[in-house]
């Protein structure tokens, strides 16, 4: 069956079906936190070792979007959705056996593997089965589960470790992925494939430059900045990336075979726009919920499911909104519901922050949480639907693997930068608050605070403004996309024909 073949009905079905795959797949970038306390526990290893548990699956998913949105083009997108269903669903079943944190990390990076394979591939196939007068309200749906997923990983993770353990946020995928397998089988349809030819040295370039990008930004808060391979340090693999990703875009322009990435795409406004933002919206939303986690359980002394619970203001009220955002989507510029939406967001997290004190009232952080819920069901629908509006069905794998790429590279620059600044905040106002009492010194525990371990009564108040001078940032850089967005061109003056492939 064809894309021409394949009418309204049918295309509903298959949008969800593919995105209960990628709740799945995005839950998982948020639903470790709440684990890490347990883990830690369960498996005896340190905060250090842990938080490689969520590193490794950013870094395994960041590193091949570019290579597996074009797999889609060259091998059909269902079935790359489908192998890496595979891989991710059999990966999450180690993850819940595994016997040690080396165990558990390994098969974190298998899971981001088979994250990587699906993430591109249902973006391409809502661009691809929907035309432009209906897509807005399938980006809607696809957004809408994107936010919905990333806020409600917290708490699905609170309330399973509470009551079945650490082990079953892994084991819950394994229903999940069997039931997604079956429904993709019998709705999602074959459709042609557009690439003749596959660029393995753009293959190449781009594995080695994101990986040495990502793994250095990661590795530079762990090692100080320090050399940790010989003379190698993060610094070094950060300008290795760099030097690399040059000669990719140099190659990519010279190359006479279909490139990965045509780089005419970022000729389109809306489409180099609409990756700015989510790169924005990526760092935001994968850093503001540490820092919060943090402040509700280890000074709050919530249970995971209590922090949890403070924080579902954002995903009912992104689920309720967003069904009828996606509807009104198309008839309107994206910038309609992406700036406001931005400034929702961004205020929000700045509100939550400045509201994080040790006595604060906790129901007062219901409103910010609810603040922050309408403004992503603003945000996701209106970025996806400008960044693949003007892309032909030949470029969708590559726009979407682009995409889905600048979201997750803002998510790891955003998880390096959260950790620095949690660190740095706690530190200094513990400082501030013994050069004004006089009194003796306290203990630095910015670097051992893990969420649930009790902490002494004095430390409460430095620690609570600590985390929210650092849950300001991503606060700040959503605040700062409303600038990017801005700019997104009208309907009325884009043109209507595909980019060039080149």
């Amino acid at each position: 069956m064809t894309s021409t073949e394949f009418d309204s009905r049918s295309a509903w079905r298959a949008l969800w079906a593919l995105v209960i795959g990628f709740f799945m797949v995005l839950l998982d970038t948020t639903i470790v936190s709440m684990a890490m306390p347990a883990i830690m526990g369960s498996l005896e290893t340190d905060l250090t070792a842990i938080i490689w548990v969520n590193s490794a699956y950013l870094l395994a998913f960041a590193v091949p979007l570019l290579v597996t949105g074009r797999l889609g083009d060259r091998f059909g997108p269902r079935n790359i959705y489908l192998v890496g269903l595979t891989v991710f669903t059999l990966a999450s079943l180690w993850c819940g056996l595994s016997p040690s944190i080396g165990h558990l990390i390994a098969a974190r990076v298998l899971q981001g593997l088979g994250a990587a394979m699906m993430s591109p591939q249902s973006m391409t196939l809502i661009t691809r089965l929907f035309p432009y007068a209906r897509r807005g309200a399938a980006m809607g749906v696809w957004g809408a589960v994107a936010g919905i997923a990333s806020l409600i990983g917290p708490i699905a993770g609170g309330v399973l470790v509470d009551t079945l353990g650490w082990q079953w946020i892994f084991f819950i995928n394994l229903p999940v992925g069997v039931l997604t397998f079956i429904l993709v089988q019998r709705w999602v349809p074959q459709l042609p494939i557009h690439s003749a030819s596959f660029d393995w040295v753009g293959v190449a370039l781009s594995a080695v430059a994101m990986f040495a990008l990502v793994f250095g930004i990661q590795e530079g808060d762990a090692t100080g900045w320090q050399p940790f391979i010989g003379p190698l340090s993060s610094v070094h693999l950060i300008i290795i990336g760099l030097v690399l990703f040059a000669v990719f875009i140099w190659w990519q322009a010279e190359t006479r075979k279909e490139p990965l990435v045509p780089l005419g795409l970022f000729s389109v406004r809306n489409f180099s726009l609409a990756n700015i933002g989510i790169c924005f919206m990526g760092l935001a939303i994968t850093t503001m919920g540490l820092p919060m986690i943090f402040y509700l359980q280890s000074v709050r002394a919530l249970t995971p499911t209590q922090a949890a619970l403070l924080l579902a203001p954002m995903a009912v009220v992104a689920a309720i909104c967003a069904p009828v955002i996606g509807k009104s989507v198309t008839r309107h510029d994206p910038r309609v519901f992406a700036v406001p939406g931005f400034a929702l967001f961004g205020g929000g997290i700045v509100a939550f922050a400045l509201l994080m004190h040790a006595e604060t009232p906790l129901w007062l952080l219901l409103i910010p949480s609810a603040i922050q819920g309408v403004g992503s069901a603003l945000i996701w629908p209106s970025l996806s639907l400008a960044a693949t509006r003007d892309l032909g069905p030949a470029n969708a794998g590559a726009g979407s693997g682009v995409y889905n790429t600048t979201r997750q590279i803002g998510a790891v620059l955003g998880s390096a930068l959260i950790a620095v600044l949690m660190q740095a905040r706690i530190t200094a106002q513990i400082r501030a608050q013994e050069l004004g009492s006089g009194a003796e010194a306290m203990p630095d525990v910015s670097g051992e605070l893990v969420p649930g371990v009790a902490l002494p009564t004095a430390l409460h108040e430095p620690i609570s403004v600590g985390l929210g001078q650092a849950l300001l940032m991503p606060g700040l850089v959503a605040l700062a996309a409303v600038l990017v967005v801005t700019f997104f061109r009208s309907q009325s003056t884009v043109a209507t024909k595909s980019v060039p492939r080149g």
